[in-house]
C-alpha cells in the first residue's frame, strides 16, 4: 500500500489521470479483459484491487476463490493495460479511493450510481473524481464455473 500511495503521489505530481476498478477476477475471462481495457481509456495508468481469498470468500462464498489471490493478481498484473495491482482484504475500497483518489472509478456494467457501494460514491465525489460504468454483463464467473460444472 505505501509503495504505492507513494507512485501515485509521482503520478499526480506530474498531471498524469489515474483509474482505478476493483473486483475478485476469479477465473479470469473475456468479461474482464473488456473491463479491464475498458477502464485504461479513462487514464494514463490503471490500478486494479484484486480481492484477497478472504475478502472474495465474504462475498462469494466459502468455495471461492478458484484461484488464489497471487495467481489472479499475476493473471491481472499481465494484461498490458494494467499499470499497478494491489490485493486487499477488505470488502470495500474506501480506503483505496481516499488514499490514491483516482480520477476516475470504473465499475462494470452490471452497477450503476445505486447499486453502487455507497461510501465510495461518497469518496469520489468528496473530491470531484468521476465515476464510470463500462459495457454490458458478459459472462460472470459464476456463469463460468456454472457452465462446467452442469455442462456435459
Amino acid at each position: 500500500f505505501d509503495e504505492l500511495l507513494e507512485i501515485v503521489h509521482d503520478l499526480k505530481k506530474k498531471k498524469r489521470k489515474l483509474a482505478w476498478t476493483n473486483g475478485c477476477f476469479d477465473l479470469p475471462h473475456e468479461g474482464h479483459s473488456r473491463h479491464l481495457r475498458a477502464s485504461k481509456r479513462f487514464g494514463d495508468y490503471l490500478l486494479v484491487g484484486v480481492n484477497s481469498d478472504s475478502s472474495a470468500r465474504q462475498i462469494k462464498g466459502p468455495k471461492r476463490p478458484v484461484m488464489g489471490e497471487n495467481a489472479r493478481a499475476e493473471v491481472i498484473s499481465s494484461f498490458g493495460c494494467v499499470d499497478y495491482v494491489i490485493i486487499f482484504p477488505e470488502l470495500n475500497v474506501t480506503k483505496y479511493l481516499s488514499a490514491f483518489q483516482p480520477d476516475f472509478y470504473v465499475k462494470g456494467g452490471e452497477y450503476n450510481q445505486e447499486t453502487i457501494n455507497q461510501k465510495e460514491r461518497e469518496i469520489i465525489n468528496s473530491y470531484e473524481g468521476r465515476i464510470v460504468f463500462t459495457g454490458d454483463k458478459i459472462n460472470s464467473t459464476t456463469d463460468v464455473i456454472n457452465k462446467i460444472k452442469y455442462e456435459k
